[in-house]
């Protein structure tokens, strides 16, 4: 298995892409020992030879994911998202929100419609005045950044 290198550039590439396994010790597969080819840091490779372990030779699941370093229910993860998304659905998602979840669509009219009257207001003071009518405690860059969006969107 080839070092983790700051300046290797498939280690940066892995990382930048969200696809470097964080624990490529635990493959004890021996073609990621054995072969060059076989790169136990990529963790999309890892997953799709895991898989197709059971899948063309009719290994056990549970020996084929523990000599992947997966659990069972991992390996079912990823088996289905291969089934549903193919190659692309082993490739890990951003974990959290996708998207700002306290400043709402309402918010924003709210703000937009405050802004008309008083174009003077910065978000700071916008702040109290959403906490006020919403119960929602907002950073003022987060109102910052939401009505920057919101102006690309109505562009």
């Amino acid at each position: 298995m080839p070092k983790a290198s700051p300046i290797d550039p498939k280690f940066q590439a892995l990382r930048q892409t969200g696809t470097l396994h964080r624990q490529p010790q635990k493959v004890r597969d021996a073609l990621f020992r054995e072969r060059e080819f076989f790169d136990a840091r990529d963790l999309v490779q890892v997953k799709y030879e895991m898989l197709r372990r059971v899948r063309r030779e009719g290994r056990s699941i549970s020996q084929v994911a523990a000599s992947f370093g997966f659990s069972r229910p991992s390996f079912y993860q990823a088996q289905t998202a291969f089934e549903t998304s193919g190659l692309a659905g082993l490739v890990p998602q951003k974990r959290g929100p996708k998207q700002g979840h306290k400043l709402t669509p309402e918010i924003l009219a709210f703000v937009r419609q405050i802004q008309a009257d008083n174009a003077a207001l910065r978000a700071v003071d916008l702040a109290p005045l959403i906490a006020k009518r919403f119960g929602v405690e907002l950073h003022a860059r987060t109102i910052e950044r939401g009505l920057r969006q919101d102006q690309k969107k109505h562009r």
